[in-house]
């Protein structure tokens, strides 16, 4: 609330808005009003300002919160969501974004006559030439249609022309874009790249990032392998060569030489004389309902000797890890911008123990904005999530597969929990909460290093085959979650429009 209160009186000043707004604004804010959300939008379309150019708000909204080179998590939740309501495809502010940082960077360095030429171009194909440069797009005339009831009167004398053309954005065209990009990249600007851990800390021996694209963005994503294996899926990148959630995304490398050794000893378990013990268990044991691990039988307890020392070491090293990596983004190597977490298996759980970790430090909102944890070995239980919701600002995507005996015999041998969040939903009473069955894709535990593609798909993460396919369609609310989402009332819109590049 204090953070909502702060930016909504700092973007009345912003706006050059008189301050008998402040209390329409805080109301509809705190959500007084909400349940018209939408039918507001539509009118707001039809004022002539807006319809001629709707991004012009998202320009706005963008350029105020990033005014002091923080471009914070939750800032960026509320974009996005003002971007589905105005049918603005989010490739669209994905666009503006860039076309901001660009106009930051014309601050910092001198262009050559040639680069000139070709960022010229790319602005004019981006369809973004009058509102390119922040603060410079003025709009005349016309007036903001309020809400019945006369809750939005002091809005409607201010009209359309005051707020998207104000002066306020003129900010981020002076020298001031210098200090912007410094903070918002860090001092060094190299991102999460340059960081590479110097000395071992505690058990924790590797852990450094990545990259997995080439290229510098507003918002950065970083995804996380949960073991590794022999031949194509040796490398910590090989699951995510389809992932395009940003165009700056890192790969967490961590304890390659356990995580390894846990991957053979799961194929192991799954292959040859293993894998027909593992199918005669299941007629009497997950098929029938018996999920405790006092339940399994005598021959499968004794061939969980093969994965007994390397499950457990990467139990106890992906918490140490998750530790590790909230330090590294409370200390901003990232720079002030948001970041999104993506893991599989135990890179879920690094996830997991990272938000954990986050929850008990000051300052650690409006640093993550969505996670997505996939197969995920840890507590199911919803008290166990709750410190999550403190620090995550979208969406929080818990994955499962109903059907995975392999993490319910492997996690439920070595840990006495019943509730496993990679087998179940998790019933945490919170809206921003989507629970996506991934039952469907996968088939077994396995699934979630070969299947990624599929998944990413199934979860509403965008990938390479979205970008070519879907523009403006792909976002992270997820088609297979549509059912969480109606039970708590945010359910997305259909975008109509798209990029045309």
């Amino acid at each position: 609330s204090s953070f909502r209160t702060e930016f909504i009186e700092g973007f009345v000043k912003w706006l050059d808005l008189p301050e008998a707004v402040l209390p329409a604004m805080t109301a509809f804010a705190s959500g007084l009003g909400g349940e018209g959300v939408e039918t507001f939008a539509q009118i707001l379309l039809k004022d002539p300002i807006v319809k001629e150019n709707p991004v012009a708000i998202t320009q706005n909204l963008l350029s105020f919160s990033l005014r002091d080179g923080y471009y914070d998590a939750r800032a960026r939740v509320l974009i996005c969501h003002i971007t589905r309501l105005l049918r603005i495809p989010l490739e669209e502010l994905e666009v503006l974004e860039d076309s901001l940082l660009e106009s930051l960077k014309e601050q910092k360095e001198e262009e050559s006559e040639t680069a000139e030429v070709s960022r010229r171009k790319k602005e004019r194909r981006k369809k973004l030439k009058r509102y390119l440069l922040i603060g410079l797009a003025t709009v005349g005339g016309g007036t903001v249609i309020g809400l019945t009831g006369g809750l939005a009167a002091p809005l409607v004398a201010a009209g359309a022309a005051t707020i998207i053309g104000s002066a306020g954005a003129a900010a981020l065209g002076s020298t001031a874009g210098i200090a912007v990009m410094a903070s918002l990249f860090g001092a060094a600007g190299a991102g999460l790249t340059g960081y590479k851990m110097k000395k071992r800390v505690g058990a924790i021996e590797e852990f450094e990032f990545l990259p997995l694209t080439e290229g510098k963005q507003l918002h950065i994503t970083i995804a996380i392998t949960g073991w590794l294996c022999a031949g194509k899926y040796g490398s910590f990148t090989a699951p995510w060569s389809s992932l395009l959630q940003s165009r700056e995304q890192y790969c967490l490398v961590w304890e390659s030489r356990y995580l390894m050794e846990l991957g053979n000893a799961l194929d192991s378990l799954l292959n040859g004389v293993m894998n027909m013990v593992a199918q005669e268990a299941l007629k009497f044991t997950v098929f029938s309902g018996i999920v405790t691990a006092l339940t399994w039988p005598a021959s499968l307890l004794t061939a969980a000797s093969v994965i007994d020392n390397p499950w457990g070491v990467c139990l106890h090293r992906s918490a140490e890890v998750g530790k590790h990596l909230a330090h590294i983004l409370l200390s901003r190597q990232q720079g002030k911008r948001p970041v999104t977490l993506i893991g599989f298996s135990l890179g879920a759980r690094v996830i997991y123990f990272c938000l954990q970790e986050m929850a008990q430090e000051k300052d650690a909102e409006g640093i993550i904005e969505d996670v997505v944890l996939l197969g995920a070995p840890v507590e199911g239980d919803a008290k166990c999530w709750n410190a999550i919701k403190k620090v995550v600002s979208g969406r929080i995507i818990n994955g499962y597969c109903r059907g995975d005996w392999l993490l319910g015999f492997v996690y439920r041998t070595s840990s006495v929990q019943i509730k496993v969040a990679g087998l179940q939903p998790v019933d945490l009473d919170d809206r921003r909460m989507v629970n996506v069955d991934l039952s469907s894709v996968v088939s077994g535990h396995l699934d979630y290093m070969k299947q990624m593609d599929e998944i990413l798909k199934a979860v509403g993460v965008k990938t390479k085959e979205c970008q070519l396919d879907e523009k403006g369609g792909c976002r992270l609310l997820c088609p297979l979650a549509k059912k969480s989402q109606q039970a708590a009332g945010s359910e997305s819109l259909e975008e109509e429009n798209t990029v045309q590049d």
